[in-house]
């Protein structure tokens, strides 16, 4: 059953402010949108570090130095495997 007086000219009148309205409102949505992306990204680029650590195996809590870890880290890296510093050896 369709509506018994239909107007199309007067209805699209009638119906342009909401219509409007609701566009301004996608609109400013998507600047909202737009502008968190930014922040977010933005503010991701700052690592955080914990001033606290739990162990796994004991559950202590341990306050973290920083300075300490980077010293560890280098000390880690710089090892030579046993057996590594001997001179190779040319095949014949």
């Amino acid at each position: 059953m369709s509506a018994p007086d239909t107007n199309v000219k007067k209805q699209e009148k009638q119906h342009r402010g909401p219509l409007w309205g609701m566009w301004a409102g996608l609109g400013f949505v998507a600047v909202l949108f737009v502008v968190w992306l930014f922040w977010v990204f933005a503010e991701g680029q700052e690592p955080t570090e914990a001033t606290e650590q739990v162990d796994g195996s004991t559950g202590q809590v341990e306050q973290v130095d920083e300075g300490a870890t980077v010293q560890q880290d280098a000390e880690e890296v710089n090892v030579v495997p046993e057996g590594a510093d001997a001179a190779p050896t040319e095949s014949e």
